[in-house]
């Protein structure tokens, strides 16, 4: 059994690295021919940015695959041995809440390369130092709070259950529709500052978008994202009254208003269409899945990894294992996804008002733009990674000719991952 797990862990991770390899492949080429909704000068350095984000990765896949050998080697029953608590649910959040800190510890370079080299060199980076390690603090303090709570948790449920996988999906699952709930809260109480819209104008016409689909807010906010990025997004959090409109404050000043309403009419179609729910329910069908194999798996597997069947070590190779089911049901929920893009574009450029689809092709163009997305990808990357149509396809869809998109979008100055 334990063969089989580590089989299907290396099989995992070689898909995962060679549709990387095939998409540096496929840009690579690709940046070297005709240019493709962007200057010919920002779609070689796109491509160039989507090369390096690439390769970022790769070597990210290698350091997983090495963790995952080593854990499942030695790791775990290190773990075990050094750490000791007579209380049987503090040594569960001990052994588990030092699995997470050491993986943090590790991908921290990750993350320091690709903010201040990748985003850096790519002109994305806005944070100072200071910024970046006081917001690393606070989340790595958010995620010892809050994490030793979900393992405290778990461990009394796998402790008291016999059906304790059915019961910990139940659980895992309503913190992850919490999580969708606060996670505006916590974001504007910790990072970012939300002030409300202050332009009246807007204010009223997004107003005006809300109500024509039945969407409920409790105000529009606009996020001070600037100062630590400068790409463009915007986002719905919370759910009943307690639902945000949050606008990145690098969107309002890129975007029109027409465009920033046809951006805002997309996002507002996958609420009418009720995409946040399908999402909450296709993750819920995938956690249901992983529970549902990790509380059955055979009493053999356990035996030839030398370690007992503890909450500690089912939540440790939950977690492990975590990544390559997810990596599994992604194309489904690419298909999924891409479709509800595609409707979702549709009614944005319906609620623009005439026009709305010459809208939303410009604020896509901007987006591509300042985002340094490169237009461009392999078809096999796309199957496995896309949550998003390709640009190119989404303009099609909206009967707009790429050529002509942005003629008066990118002239003279802007007024101003959607």
């Amino acid at each position: 059994m334990l063969t089989t797990i580590v089989a299907i862990y290396t099989l995992y991770v070689l898909i995962n690295i060679y549709t990387s390899v095939m998409q540096i492949g496929f840009v690579n080429q690709a940046k070297k021919g005709k240019a493709v909704l962007l200057p010919s000068d920002e779609f070689s350095k796109a491509g160039d940015y989507a090369i390096a984000k690439q390769r970022m990765s790769i070597a990210n896949s290698f350091v997983d695959y090495i963790l995952f050998i080593l854990w499942i080697d030695f790791g775990i029953k290190t773990l075990e041995t050094s750490l000791y608590f007579q209380n049987e649910a503090y040594m569960s959040i001990a052994i588990v809440m030092s699995f997470l800190v050491i993986g943090s510890v590790i991908s921290l370079p990750f993350a320091y390369y690709e903010k201040f080299v990748l985003d850096e060199k790519f002109g994305f980076n806005k944070s100072s130092m200071g910024q970046w390690i006081k917001d690393t603090l606070i989340s790595f303090v958010m995620t010892i709070i809050f994490g030793s709570l979900v393992v405290w948790g778990i461990h009394l449920i796998i402790s008291n259950f016999t059906l304790w996988w059915l019961w910990s999906f139940v659980f895992i699952f309503a913190v992850v529709v919490l999580i969708n709930m606060l996670y505006p809260a916590f974001r504007a109480m910790f990072f970012d500052k939300l002030t409300p819209l202050q332009d009246e104008e807007l204010d009223s016409e997004i107003k005006r978008l809300m109500d024509k689909t039945g969407f409920v807010s409790s105000g529009v906010f606009v996020s001070d994202a600037s100062k630590r990025d400068a790409r463009l997004n915007a986002y719905f959090g919370g759910f009943g009254k307690a639902k945000r409109v949050v606008l990145f404050d690098t969107l309002i000043e890129k975007l029109s208003t027409r465009e920033l309403l046809a951006v805002l009419g997309h996002e507002l179609g996958h609420f009418a269409h009720g995409d946040i729910y399908k999402n909450i329910a296709l993750v819920g069908g995938m956690l249901l899945a992983m529970f549902g194999l990790f509380g059955n798996l055979p009493d053999s597997l356990y035996f030839e990894l030398g370690l007992s069947q503890s909450p500690y070590v089912i939540m440790i190779l939950l977690m492990l294992f975590m990544p390559v089911l997810g990596f599994l049901m992604m194309p489904v929920m690419g298909i999924v996804s891409r479709h509800n893009e595609y409707e979702a574009d549709r009614m944005g450029s319906e609620l623009a008002g005439e026009g709305g689809e010459i809208e939303l092709a410009n604020a896509l163009k901007k987006l591509v733009t300042e985002n340094k997305s490169f237009p461009l990808s392999h078809p096999l990357f796309i199957f496995f990674h896309y949550t998003h149509p390709p640009v190119l396809e989404r303009l099609k869809e909206l009967g707009v000719d790429y050529e002509d998109v942005g003629k008066n979008a990118l002239e003279g100055s802007f007024k101003s991952d959607i």
